[in-house]
């Protein structure tokens, strides 16, 4: 137990000078947690941490994903639902699809294990969105739409995985019933929701009865965790029930006007600025742990030329699914710019859920070695390369620091 207390201290220290260092410089924090976790394995400084499925998924994700969703408006949500929801579903599928079918036409994967890599690819990470957008102090619409499509994105994604490798472990040719998909479907995608749904209406009704906000921001601590480890108990969506109850907590507590709360104004603010202490901790972790890990990583079992196709895969992939899309609203009072399709596209990166899918593999799953190494890949190459010039960016199509829009 010393041991495992003395590195995590360790890690938390050199994220604290890494975000001294990134906001002297102007910066993407999570691009310098990655880059130094990189250089702290080849300095052989960082022996015995790994990144594992469990850690991810339960310890990384629900804090996460849970600050994220209390943050979002139900009412300019409601507004853009159609675009957020048609990005988050259709184009999860589109991207995943094009992965899948590029990667089996052009490197000769097989069909499952493609199948399996475009889906776990295809979501976009809220955890790097939601950090790039706080570095570059962006507000308004365009962080809704990129931080909504991101958060439900990673719901689908990981709906899909489910059903995917369900069907690549399948016999008889890997064919699977219909009804057993939709059977799938609506345990996974509603189970999920009624677990978010069930723990954030115990916790709005303990909060309503009491004003200290110690056991407010407790109970908001027991949702986020209680209400994925509930879902993933009963083989639901531990990320769609995290995603509900936090959005639930979040309209009826902290974004709530002070009459309709269901939570004191005290508490609110309390919880509030806990949530963002608990993010910057566990983002310190998971990135400096990507970085690690990917250091560990051999590429050499791709290819420098493999690696290539497949992030021009990943891209286009990503394009597909977003400009056609936006394109469906373009004479509608949802219509989205360009330049915030741009955004849209670049900015989807990839991170945690994806990685902790691929962990969560078989080791008997055909191609398993080279899908955790292409999805490290894409990770490192999304995190580093897009997260670095997203500033630039941001930029030049006039998303100012600062701006709202």
């Amino acid at each position: 137990m010393d041991g495992i207390l003395t590195k995590v201290v360790g890690l938390l220290v050199v994220a604290i000078v890494v975000a001294l260092v990134a906001r002297r410089f102007r910066l993407p924090y999570t691009v310098g947690l990655v880059g130094i976790g990189i250089v702290l394995v080849l300095t052989r400084m960082a022996g015995g941490i790994v990144l594992t499925h469990d850690f991810i998924f339960d310890v990384i994700l629900p804090p996460l994903l849970f600050e994220a969703a209390i943050n979002i408006h139900w009412p300019d949500l409601r507004r853009d639902f159609l675009p957020v929801f048609t990005l988050a579903i259709l184009g999860t599928i589109i991207s995943a699809a094009a992965v899948g079918l590029g990667m089996v036409y052009t490197l000769g994967w097989p069909v499952r294990s493609a199948t399996l890599f475009g889906v776990l690819i295809a979501a976009t990470d809220p955890v790097a969105v939601i950090a790039m957008f706080k570095d570059n102090g962006i507000t308004g619409r365009l962080r809704l739409l990129t931080e909504s499509e991101s958060l439900f994105n990673d719901g689908v994604a990981a709906v899909l995985f489910t059903i995917a490798l369900t069907w690549g472990q399948a016999t008889a040719g890997g064919q699977i019933a219909p009804i057993f998909v939709l059977q799938t479907l609506a345990l996974t995608v509603g189970g999920g929701i009624l677990a978010g749904l069930l723990c954030a209406g115990v916790a709005l009704a303990v909060a309503g009865r009491t004003s200290d906000h110690l056991i407010e921001s407790t109970l908001t601590a027991v949702t986020a965790y209680g209400s994925f480890l509930l879902a993933e108990h009963f083989h639901c969506s531990g990320v769609l029930a995290t995603l509900t109850a936090g959005i639930l907590i979040g309209n009826f507590g902290f974004l709530a006007h002070d009459d309709q709360s269901r939570m004191s104004s005290v508490g609110r603010e309390f919880t509030l600025a806990l949530w963002e202490f608990i993010t910057f901790i566990v983002n310190s972790l998971i990135f400096l742990l990507i970085g690690m890990s990917v250091a560990m990583i051999s590429f050499s079992q791709l290819g420098i030329a493999a690696f290539l196709i497949i992030m021009a895969l990943v891209l286009l992939a990503r394009a597909l699914a977003v400009y056609p899309l936006c394109f469906l609203f373009i004479r509608s009072r949802v219509a989205m710019s360009l330049s915030e399709q741009h955004i849209l596209w670049w900015g989807g990166l990839r991170g945690a859920l994806g990685l902790a899918l691929a962990l969560a593999l078989p080791p008997s799953f055909p191609f398993r070695s080279q899908i955790l190494v292409a999805t490290f890949g894409v990770v490192s190459f999304s995190v580093i390369i897009q997260g670095l010039t997203m500033p630039l960016l941001l930029r030049t199509l006039g998303f100012a620091k600062g701006t709202s829009i």
